[in-house]
């Protein structure tokens, strides 16, 4: 196949702040931006098909390398014709390298410049991950966009030990560089530096300077106290590329989107719609709403009467309540379904309201009727 050319086309800017809309060209097609990515970890948005994901406007989702690789393997991937095929998901996908894993799992793992050694979560099994393997795990699955590996710090590590992680982030974003990936396949970069500022501009300065098709921010929302997220976010934009997309990692609140969007993120990703949905809580405006909660059991209103998710299309709050609390599997599909419609139509309700030139820090949709109302 010939080279694709990932092209982001900025078509609007807000005059009140750094946000802008755009346009992110991809060989699955294009994703306008901001836009909030859902996350399918394993191949799968948990308890939602392809046809009910497509059904929210989702353009771009997200899986893990470290997971797939896990189960079922990317050798059972690529022989399926590609995660694409395999998850039957004809849109975007990209596919995070296991930097986070790093983080999570640092219990069971081993870390030094060369890679990561694991203990296997499933069976206590050995498990070496280097940027080399990663990059080849994710060739095989095929997503539209791969990640960088990376050394995610947790955010109780001192400044010492940051800095080591970011100089090995870095050493493995030049190794990634070397392994040469599919031609419609797009690597971005990922910032490290946790609290530091100092380490954060170090660590921006490094990753744009090699021109990829697109920069993230990772470390963030990774246990630190909110006003720290708040600081990373504000800071580190003005190093960024402005002609590039960016991804901020692991955002998934209203509140922190919409102050993203405002120092010029793009894309945003988060596994919380779908894990609150599993427990029967529904995203409403800005609040979370317990629907196991007995207020709901003579409520016949759609959880949201301006969303038009298939949920809220069809399905009233008693129901829901009553699926919940006799632990009905269609009750946290149905939910699910909803609060992943919800930040997808936040999102674009941004995208509308930059175009319009009347987003600001404090933007909320459902306080003005005519984005409110308007069926995204």
């Amino acid at each position: 196949m010939s080279d694709f050319k990932f092209d982001f086309e900025i078509t609007a800017f807000c005059n009140n702040t750094a946000a802008r809309k755009g346009f992110f060209n991809t060989p699955h097609g294009i994703v306008q931006t901001p836009k909030f990515m859902p996350v399918g970890t394993l191949g799968t948005v948990k308890g939602i098909t392809s046809n009910q994901l497509h059904s929210t406007n989702a353009s771009m989702i997200l899986s893990n390398t470290f997971h797939l690789h896990l189960q079922p393997g990317e050798k059972i991937v690529k022989e399926a014709g590609g995660l694409h095929r395999f998850m039957n998901w004809d849109k975007p996908i990209l596919t995070d390298s296991g930097g986070y894993q790093v983080f999570s799992l640092a219990k069971l793992n081993k870390i030094s410049d060369e890679g990561v050694e694991f203990k296997n979560p499933r069976d206590g099994g050995h498990i070496f991950l280097s940027p080399e393997k990663v990059m080849k795990i994710q060739m095989d699955l095929g997503a539209d966009v791969v990640m960088a590996f990376d050394h995610c710090p947790s955010h109780t590590s001192c400044q010492n030990e940051i800095e080591v992680s970011l100089k090995r982030t870095h050493l493995w974003l030049e190794r990634c560089l070397e392994q040469k990936i599919n031609t419609n396949q797009a690597l971005f970069g990922i910032v490290q530096g946790g609290k530091y500022p100092n380490l954060r501009e170090r660590s921006a300065k490094f990753v744009s300077s090699f021109d990829l098709p697109g920069v993230a921010v990772g470390g963030v929302s990774v246990g630190e106290d909110i006003d720290l997220i708040h600081d990373v976010i504000k800071f580190v934009p003005k190093f960024l590329p402005k002609n590039k997309p960016r991804y901020l990692m692991g955002i998934g609140s209203l509140k922190e989107i919409t102050l993203a969007v405002a120092q010029g993120f793009d894309l945003f990703d988060c596994v919380l719609p779908t894990r609150l949905g599993r427990h029967g809580t529904a995203f409403y405006n800005d609040e979370k709403w317990n629907l196991r909660n007995s207020r709901f059991r003579n409520d016949f209103d759609p959880i949201d009467k301006t969303c038009s998710c298939e949920t809220c299309k069809s399905y009233s709050r008693a129901y829901l309540h009553h699926l919940i609390r006799n632990d009905e599997l269609l009750g946290l599909t149905l939910i699910s379904l909803h609060n992943i419609s919800h930040l997808i139509r936040f999102t674009n309700s941004i995208s509308q309201a930059i175009q319009d030139n009347c987003f600001t820090i404090d933007f909320a949709p459902w306080k003005r009727s005519s984005i409110a109302h308007h069926t995204w």
